[in-house]
């Protein structure tokens, strides 16, 4: 057998076995084919062979998907807590059962290591519902008394919420926004990415039989085609968006017609600051994860890496070894470390950015280029890249490239660093490497970032708030305090002294 062949003849296989060969809109329950006819091919970003098709969305699909999360709103913000309960715990146990096929989806069309999908993605999707099935005991107003009267407060869903999830990690991305929405009581339309969703299609084809028509609509295709028609449909009454910060300012302006609230998850460029007492084992390895993990297709990614000017030159030259080692390559093996860039467009962007910064004067200490593997040389490879010589002014410095790719700047003094670190009109995350306490928490509470990790890069944890400063986004997730985001507060007031106040005897 012809190792490549067998290579490509498995991975056929294993999208036939997983994937429909074509989805519909998945509307109250149902899957129904759109409007127009025209469907979208989603590919294998490794081999760049079609897995499947999705349709190419249109107005009529949006008001059908819309009208059918109205319909479904009542009966579904009226159920009883526990009942929705039983419903995410199933969800969760279904996932748990399949853990194994739902990451070969995510591996397959997003081109995630597999490794990674198994041990991130899908434990983080599990974990989500069963968070929020937690939760859905814990949606209490509160009883504020007067001499004369009870003021009581009461939350409640706000009807029909659309959302908009990316193409980086699509079941993350969904659990962490129908999960707090649905539990709160709300119905909702989701429009995932054109170019990565086939695993949120599956998990719909799956879930089908749990959660009641209506009450999650899907409408795939194109955002310029979707987007506004769902975001300004006078049925929708609250906006979430994982995405980028030209299409945030698109949606805030689509809210403005029905002035109507949003969240927004949006890009970053954080920093990764390293100080001459960190542990450097673990400080190089958190910089080489930081690098290749999910291809670098993190928001999250600190991709400003600040070197002290004292351990910079040893860093760089252990790092520079490290990615140098890594494994690239078909990522359904399960020793991959870096896949393909999960689209066409992605992968061009992230080269445009390499060649940018060459201009602007940057050096590729490692990497640079694009990556060519045996078997898969029609797949979006980028080599595990590090730019030095890198002004914090710098396009590559400043603009979210969304790609295994890092720039390496020094600094002298935590002073210099946090100024540098906070340069920036992003404000998603960071990193502190230290043995000092009074640095870590000095630094921690300068850098202007919603999520600061000491001694160990994402380090995520379940229920903490994950959001950002500045153009990194408005609101939160991940938390349980999501469920403001998801209801609203209706104040009654019992007056409790009888009779007239007499204003007009």
């Amino acid at each position: 057998m012809n190792p490549i062949n067998d290579m490509h003849a498995r991975i056929q296989a294993e999208a036939a076995r997983l994937f429909q060969p074509e989805y519909g809109h998945f509307i109250e329950g149902q899957w129904v084919q759109g409007e127009t006819g025209r469907t979208i091919d989603l590919l294998n970003p490794a081999t760049g062979r079609v897995l499947s098709r999705v349709q190419a969305g249109s107005a009529g699909d949006v008001e059908r998907a819309v009208e059918a999360a109205a319909r479904a709103f009542p009966k579904w913000s009226a159920k009883p807590p526990g009942e929705r309960q039983r419903i995410f715990l199933e969800i969760a146990h279904r996932l748990r059962k399949r853990l194994d096929d739902y990451a070969m989806m995510e591996t397959l069309n997003n081109g995630k290591p597999i490794s990674e999908a198994r041990r991130f993605d899908l434990p983080g999707t599990i974990a989500r519902f069963e968070l929020f099935a937690g939760a859905a005991f814990g949606l209490h107003g509160k009883t504020i008394d007067y001499p004369d009267a009870i003021g009581l407060v009461h939350r409640e869903p706000y009807g029909v919420v659309a959302q908009v999830i990316p193409w980086n990690v699509p079941l993350l991305m969904l659990s962490g926004k129908i999960a707090p929405a649905l539990i709160a009581g709300n119905t909702v339309v989701l429009k995932p990415a054109e170019t990565v969703c086939l695993s949120v299609l599956e998990f719909f084809r799956e879930m089908s039989d749990v959660l009641p028509p209506g009450v999650v609509n899907i409408v795939t295709g194109y955002g310029p085609d979707i987007g506004p028609h769902l975001i300004q449909h006078p049925l929708v009454m609250k906006v979430a968006l994982t995405g980028s910060v030209q299409t945030a300012r698109q949606v805030i302006g689509y809210t403005a017609k029905n002035i109507i609230p949003a969240t927004l998850e949006l890009g970053g460029k954080s920093a990764n600051i390293v100080f001459p007492d960190a542990d450097l084992d673990a400080a190089v390895e958190g910089a080489a994860l930081v690098t290749i993990f999910n291809k670098g297709e993190v928001c999250l990614a600190g991709s400003r890496l600040f070197l002290h000017r004292d351990i910079q030159d040893e860093f760089l030259a252990r790092l520079g070894k490290v990615l140098g080692r890594i494994r690239i390559g078909d990522p359904t093996d399960p020793t991959t470390q870096l896949g393909p860039q999960a689209s066409e467009p992605q992968f061009r962007k992230v080269l445009s950015y390499l060649d940018i910064g060459r201009a602007e004067g940057a050096i590729p200490f490692c990497g640079g280029s694009r990556a060519r593997v045996l078997g898969l040389e029609d797949g979006n490879y980028v080599e595990p890249t590090v730019f030095t010589k890198v002004d914090n002014r710098m396009r590559i410095a400043q603009e979210e490239i969304f790609g295994p790719v890092v720039c390496a700047i020094p600094f002298t003094d935590e002073e210099e660093v946090i100024r540098l670190a906070n340069e920036s009109v992003y404000g998603l995350a960071g990193g502190i490497w230290t043995r000092n306490l009074r640095t870590a928490h000095h630094v921690a509470r300068s850098l202007q970032t919603g999520t600061v990790w000491i001694n160990r890069y994402y380090n995520m944890k379940y229920n903490l708030p994950f959001g950002g400063y500045k153009q990194s986004g408005i609101g939160i997730e991940s938390c349980l305090e999501m469920l403001d985001n998801y209801t609203r507060l209706k104040t009654v007031v019992m007056n409790l002294n009888e009779g007239p106040l007499g204003l007009f005897a």
